[in-house]
C-alpha cells in the first residue's frame, strides 16, 4: 500500500511538473514576438554609435564648434582605439572651447604637443591624438580621466573639467535614447 500511495505521489509530481513545464513551453511560444533575441547585435551597436555621433555633434553645435562635422571621427577613433567617446570631444572642450581657440589651420583641439603640433584636418588631429591617449596613458595604466589628468595637463582641476564635458555628452545621449523610445522607429 505504502508503495502504491508512493508512485501515485511520484506520478502526480511528475504530471504536476509536466503541465507546468508545457505551460511554460506554450507562454513562451509568444514572447519571441516582443523579446529582443531576434534582434541583431550589431543593429543595437550602430544605433548606440549613432546616438553618440548625433550626441557630439549636437554638443558641438550648441558650442557653435567648427568641429561639429567631425563627429563621426570622433566615433570611429573611439571604437578603433577603444576608447571612451566623449573622452576626446571634451578634451578639445577644455582645451579649445572646441576648437574655436586654437592656432590658425592647426586642426588641434587638444593641446596636443602644447597646442604646436599641426594636423592637415580635424579627422587627422582626432585619429592620431586617440592613438596617442591609448598608447601613452591607457596602456600605461592610466585608465580614468583622474589618472590622465595629472599626465595630460598641469592644471589640477583638468580631470574635473574635462567630466563636466563628458557628462553633457552623456546628458545629450540620454535626451536622445529618452526621444528616440517614444519614436515607433529607431533611429
Amino acid at each position: 500500500m505504502k508503495k502504491l500511495i508512493a508512485l501515485i505521489m511520484i506520478f502526480f509530481f511528475y504530471f504536476l511538473s509536466a503541465v507546468s513545464i508545457k505551460a511554460e513551453i506554450i507562454a513562451g511560444a509568444s514572447a519571441p514576438l516582443l523579446h529582443n533575441s531576434f534582434i541583431n547585435t550589431d543593429d543595437i551597436e550602430q544605433l548606440r554609435q549613432k546616438k553618440i555621433k548625433f550626441a557630439i555633434e549636437n554638443v558641438l553645435k550648441r558650442y557653435d564648434s567648427p568641429m561639429a562635422e567631425a563627429s563621426e571621427s570622433f566615433v570611429k577613433a573611439c571604437i578603433k582605439y577603444q576608447i571612451d567617446c566623449y573622452l576626446l570631444p571634451s578634451i578639445a572642450g577644455l582645451e579649445s572651447t572646441f576648437g574655436k581657440f586654437i592656432w590658425q589651420n592647426s586642426f588641434n583641439p587638444f593641446g596636443w604637443d602644447r597646442g604646436y603640433m599641426m594636423f592637415k584636418t580635424w579627422d587627422e588631429g582626432i585619429n592620431t591624438v586617440a592613438k596617442g591617449l591609448k598608447n601613452g596613458y591607457i596602456k600605461k595604466g592610466a585608465l580614468t580621466v583622474e589618472d590622465i589628468g595629472p599626465i595630460y595637463s598641469e592644471s589640477p582641476t583638468w580631470a574635473v573639467r574635462v567630466n563636466f564635458f563628458i557628462k553633457q555628452f552623456e546628458k545629450e545621449e540620454e535626451k536622445m535614447s529618452l526621444l528616440s523610445d517614444q519614436l515607433p522607429v529607431q533611429l
